[in-house]
């Protein structure tokens, strides 16, 4: 049975008369990337604060590793949401200075620091001062210097925060390799298309409150499953079939339309109908398809779904 590594109960955090948290309640076992999403605002940093005891709950208890976050932090690597990183100071240094933060001797650091670099792809960068650095690259090093240490719990508030898609992409390999060294992984995010790549299990809040905590499947499952058909004929007999729960009309690009006409549509099924049904019930009313598609919905669907308008602060950036 897996440990667990993180448990919040019953945390709410009120600043005055505003409940920034609300009764928020959710655990970790080891060895996963969990993906903490909502809006922005929605309360994830509050929460991640409270996890660390930069803050304090209002109500509830939270514990690491059995104990409160400053009693195993040698154990808990974090990447803060304001990044920042001590200009002058070159690239090793700074990742070795937080190494010892942590109680690794300053050889052990520096040595710890080197690897780092080479194993991501930035030795050549060691020796240079992180204000040469550019964004990406920089954000790279602060990423290296909360993991220097070695952690079994990495927490990562908003990492891919004004990144490009290139150093995005790195980001990402950055946690899939922690990953597969069974580290866990909590990072925050409201892009949705990070966490349905990279996470096993998901929290989704909004306005303080839990919406959702389980799996990117089992989060789908809010969602009709969807088949996508383009054709000149009329298939207004499809909405007959016992299971489809709406026949509507779509644009090009997948987006509802008020037009009740070809040649793009999207049935929505109910969970016992099987998308091969449409297909044969297709060829049995000599329905010509151009295009036939069965697709989940997509974490940012979901997500939109879930929270309603709030999630119109999400995007595909």
């Amino acid at each position: 049975m897996s440990e667990t590594v993180l448990e919040v109960q019953n945390v709410t955090k009120m600043y005055g008369d505003f409940r920034a948290v609300d009764d928020i309640s959710f655990s970790i076992p080891s060895g996963v990337i969990h993906g903490f999403l909502g809006p922005n605002g929605a309360g994830k940093t509050t929460t991640i604060r409270m996890i660390l005891e930069i803050l304090q709950p209002t109500e509830g208890s939270i514990q690491v590793f059995g104990a409160g976050a400053l009693a195993v932090r040698e154990r808990i690597g974090y990447l803060p949401e304001e990044k920042g990183l001590y200009k002058k100071m070159k690239a090793w240094a700074i990742i070795a200075y937080f190494a010892t933060l942590k109680g690794m001797s300053r050889k052990d650091a520096k040595h710890r620091a080197y690897e780092l670099l080479e194993r991501y792809g930035l030795k050549d960068f060691a020796d240079k001062k992180t204000e040469a650095l550019s964004k990406g690259m920089g954000q790279k090093v602060q990423v290296l210097a909360s993991i220097a240490h070695d952690p079994d719990l990495v927490i990562l508030d908003e990492p891919f925060s004004g990144l490009d898609p290139v150093n995005q992409q790195v980001m990402e390999e950055i946690i899939r390799d922690m990953a597969g060294r069974d580290k866990t992984i909590l990072f925050s995010t409201h892009v949705m298309q990070h966490a349905e790549r990279l996470c096993d299990r998901i929290l989704l809040i909004a306005g303080g409150k839990k919406i959702f905590d389980g799996s990117i499947a089992e989060s789908k499952k809010s969602l009709p499953r969807r088949v996508r058909i383009e054709t000149e004929d009329s298939i207004d007999s499809l909405a007959q079939i016992d299971g489809v729960v709406e026949l509507r009309a779509i644009d090009g690009e997948g987006a509802p339309t008020e037009a009740r006409v070809g040649p793009h549509w999207e049935l929505l099924l109910g969970d016992q109908l099987d998308a091969q049904a449409i297909l044969e019930a297709c060829f049995a009313k000599s329905i010509r398809l151009k295009r036939f598609d069965q697709s989940d919905p997509t974490l940012h669907e979901v997500f939109v779904h879930l929270v309603g308008p709030e999630a119109r602060e999400a995007s595909y950036r």
